[in-house]
């Protein structure tokens, strides 16, 4: 097993982790049909493509409660195992408020609908790129 400073000189991630050459396509419907069935509210799904290196797409969603949030988290991360995916990395499990999964070309943020106004990431993530300007 690679250990993660092995994996970040060599550019490939730790085994056990999730596939960073993953189709992310099939990726993405695994995340979106799979929060869909966990009754995830007001799921919205960026395209990440000429914005940033992290990923092609970032997916947001609600939960109702902690709780909900926490067990959406579970039943993607489950999901994803399942499907071959590896271990996605998570952060924020334990407090519900917030969930991070990055799933290697997709990454999700689960939310408390408070939280998910607050923060409002749809909107910092969908803005256009501004025009560079050219140095006559």
């Amino acid at each position: 097993m690679r250990s993660p400073s092995e994996g970040t000189v060599n550019g490939t991630p730790p085994s056990g982790l999730a596939s960073f050459s993953a189709e992310p396509g099939r990726l993405l419907k695994i995340v979106t049909d799979t929060l869909d069935g966990a009754k995830a509210e007001d799921v919205a799904v960026i395209d990440l493509e000429g914005k940033t290196s992290i990923g092609d797409y970032m997916v947001v969603a609600s939960g109702r409660s902690q709780r909900h949030v926490g067990a959406v988290a579970d039943h993607l991360i489950k999901a994803l195992k399942d499907a071959g995916y590896g271990r996605a990395r998570v952060e924020g499990l334990p407090q519900g408020d917030w969930v991070l999964i990055d799933a290697g070309e997709v990454i999700v943020h689960l939310f408390r609908p408070e939280v998910r106004e607050f923060y409002n990431l749809e909107k910092m993530w969908s803005a256009d790129r501004p025009m560079e300007r050219m140095v006559v």
